[in-house]
């Protein structure tokens, strides 16, 4: 019973037309493109068909272009960026303020991707303190987490996923927050490597990180919650990830730079039967 899920109210509400939960098609451009294979892409994917009602797709750009792609590109795909500061406006230098993201009409942030756990060193602590920054903007969010090949060699993926990343979240938003947070989970050993996790594995993950939020946020957040997977999706995989049922989207980096994100991925979504 609907009536029974407040927070699935605030998501559905949150994320219309499609009055159920729509899949989360997030892509990561990442640090690429110049002015002429950005225009060009823009160009790309406003002709690559028609998005599926129940999709929501977003796009992460790198900074320097998001004035040029939020004045051109199809007003049915959002605006990521890539990143925010843990801090706001003032004194510092090079850092970009959520608030100046959501005054330039940006609406999502990609918050602790695997590539700035590992290059930059952001902690989980960190990942919690950008994720309240932007909250408070007025953004919402794609929390990334995941495991390297060694940790989960290791038996060690919950220790990463559910006991660090996702244990840093814990008690800090409320409900209202939790509607504009999407947990994407990256599996490191699959991204840029050719590698995938099988959509069993994938699934497993998925649905550990909704019992982690069933148990330690509430029920009707786990089910609201959108867990997107971010290892290597791209047309030849994404039916089959998209068929779990813990699978709610994807965070999609090398085919997003393609027709395919659209045409392959976010159009080849099953069709959700009311709330999935």
């Amino acid at each position: 019973d609907l009536r029974a899920h407040p927070v699935v109210v605030i998501m559905a509400s949150y994320t219309a037309p499609y009055p159920g939960k729509q899949y989360l098609i997030g892509g990561n451009w990442k640090c690429n493109g110049t002015k002429e294979s950005t225009a060009a892409l823009v160009a790309t994917l406003n002709g690559a068909g028609a998005i599926p009602a129940w999709c929501e797709v977003v796009v992460g750009v790198p900074s320097i272009h998001i004035g040029s792609v939020l004045g051109s590109l199809r007003k049915d795909i959002s605006i990521a960026a890539q990143d925010c500061s843990a801090t706001g406006t003032g004194a510092y230098t090079g850092e970009l303020a959520a608030t100046m993201l959501a005054d330039f009409g940006v609406k999502w942030v990609i918050l602790g991707h695997s590539e700035r756990r590992t290059n930059q060193g952001e902690s989980s602590e960190l990942v919690a303190t950008k994720t309240k920054q932007a909250l408070d903007a007025g953004l919402s969010v794609m929390v990334c987490v995941g495991e390297t090949l060694a940790e989960r060699e290791a038996g060690r993926v919950d220790a990463v996923v559910l006991d660090d990343h996702m244990a840093a979240l814990k008690g800090k938003f409320t409900d209202a927050e939790w509607a504009r947070i999407a947990i994407a989970y990256e599996p490191v050993w699959a991204i840029g490597t050719g590698k995938t996790a099988t959509p069993e594995q994938a699934q497993d993950v998925h649905a550990s990180i909704r019992a982690w939020l069933a148990a330690n946020v509430s029920p009707a957040i786990a089910q609201a919650t959108r867990i997107q997977y971010g290892g290597s999706m791209k047309g030849a995989n994404a039916a089959g990830l998209l068929s779990k049922p813990d699978i709610d989207g994807g965070l999609i980096g090398g085919a997003s730079l393609k027709a395919e994100f659209i045409s392959g991925i976010a159009a080849v979504a099953p069709k959700p039967g009311g709330y999935r």
